[in-house]
């Protein structure tokens, strides 16, 4: 009974510690997709922090003269009082909402607000704002709100305001690789922006399918220079395993290192082996050293089967397109040649061929008797010895008339 009790309870342990294994190691594969909404930062240490619950929640300060400073998180800033509201400026989602300095943790800027008597404001947003976010309390007392209070505030002048906010923060995510996208053009990011992976990629959508005759799509990479050579060799994952041939080719699949002036190509080469209702998924992952890795998805339809005929009608079609240009190439640089030694040069007839020397000097050597081409004016000469006399030549004649001959390729 004892042995059992040890065994069941061994049997618990190692199945806890492979649980936690799987728990630890399942956020450092997860990918990293940009939050909801865009109330969102990437602290100084490059992890994401996502305020996406917090926006509209309202803080309100208590000014003199019955004025009232309230922020609605992630929305406005306003001016608050018995004559009206003054609104000082709204949330804007392009990058208005940063990383701070010293004892300020982020930065919330605030723009558009009112124009009224702030007609020559800086490129005319009328008033604005920017709310310090501290993590934590205020420096010089406690918060009694749930969430946070304000701090205090402090006027530039009527059209622009500093809030001191001070809250409790949500929890750091994961580390992001700031400055690298992906995209289908050298200068484009629709996959990954700025480390974080797109809506439409971050899962497999089937209605975003590339089809069935696409036999492959090129992704480009980029990365700020600094930091390209922690880039690693991508790899891919199918689902379902089988069923769909996948490799990856170009110059970031060797792990040549991506910049933003020298984008790398990731080749994505895929066939379908087999006939499926639903698309494959494609989770392409690219390791980050010292950071989460980025992963998206593609889908890829597979309505028919592609075999090797089909690749080898495509290798035949290269090699007559290769064929084609060769031959008309040829072609022009005959004529052209031909053109030149008879204007230039003034050559006539096959003397004018290019590469005529060439040719008759390689056949000179491959005889090995010593004769060569005899130009037109020397076959006319021998002919004509040849109808007025049908005795043969002396040896004397023979060698005059040999000297005097012309050959082409005699050094």
């Amino acid at each position: 009974m004892q042995t059992l009790r040890f065994g069941s309870v061994h049997s618990l342990h190692c199945l806890f510690i492979l649980v936690s294994a799987i728990i630890t190691q399942a956020p450092r594969i997860a990918s990293v997709a940009v939050p909801s909404s865009s109330c969102y930062v990437l602290d100084n240490s490059s992890r994401l922090v996502d305020f996406s619950s917090w926006i509209g929640h309202e803080f309100e300060y208590e000014g003199k003269g019955n004025t009232d400073l309230a922020v609605r998180f992630c929305k406005d800033v306003e001016k608050r009082s018995q004559t009206g509201y003054v609104n000082f400026g709204r949330f804007d989602k392009f990058n208005y909402f940063a990383s701070g300095s010293g004892h300020v943790d982020f930065v919330q800027r605030f723009y558009n607000g009112d124009l009224a008597n702030c007609e020559r404001s800086y490129d005319k947003l009328g008033r604005t704002a920017q709310v310090n976010i501290i993590c934590g309390n205020c420096l010089n007392r406690r918060c009694k709100g749930e969430l946070g209070c304000i701090c205090n505030i402090t006027y530039d002048s009527d059209c622009r305001v500093f809030v001191e906010l001070a809250v409790l923060c949500e929890k750091r995510g994961p580390r992001v690789f700031k400055g690298f996208t992906v995209g289908f053009h050298p200068r484009s990011w629709e996959i990954v922006y700025n480390g974080l992976t797109q809506p439409g990629y971050e899962k497999s959508y089937q209605d975003f399918s590339f089809s069935t005759e696409q036999a492959h799509v090129t992704l480009y990479m980029t990365a700020i220079a600094s930091l390209s050579t922690l880039v690693r060799k991508p790899f891919v994952k199918v689902l379902p395993e089988k069923g769909l041939g996948v490799s990856l080719s170009g110059s970031g699949a060797i792990g040549n290192s991506p910049s933003t002036l020298s984008p790398t190509m990731l080749i994505v080469n895929w066939r379908c082996l087999e006939v499926r209702d639903t698309p494959y998924e494609v989770n392409v992952t690219i390791p980050i050293e010292g950071y989460e890795p980025i992963q998206f998805f593609l889908t890829k339809k597979c309505e028919r089967r592609e075999n090797q005929e089909e690749d080898s009608r495509r290798g035949w079609a290269i090699f007559g397109v290769i064929s084609c240009v060769f031959f008309v190439s040829s072609t022009l640089f005959c004529c052209a040649g031909f053109i030149y030694k008879t204007r230039v040069e003034r050559l006539r007839g096959i003397d004018a061929l290019p590469g005529m020397t060439t040719l008759s000097a390689c056949l000179e050597i491959a005889s090995g008797d010593g004769h060569g081409y005899t130009q037109a004016a020397d076959v006319n000469s021998g002919y004509s010895r040849v109808e007025a006399s049908w005795e043969r030549p002396s040896a004397s004649a023979q060698g005059t008339w040999r000297t005097s001959d012309r050959k082409y390729g005699s050094i």
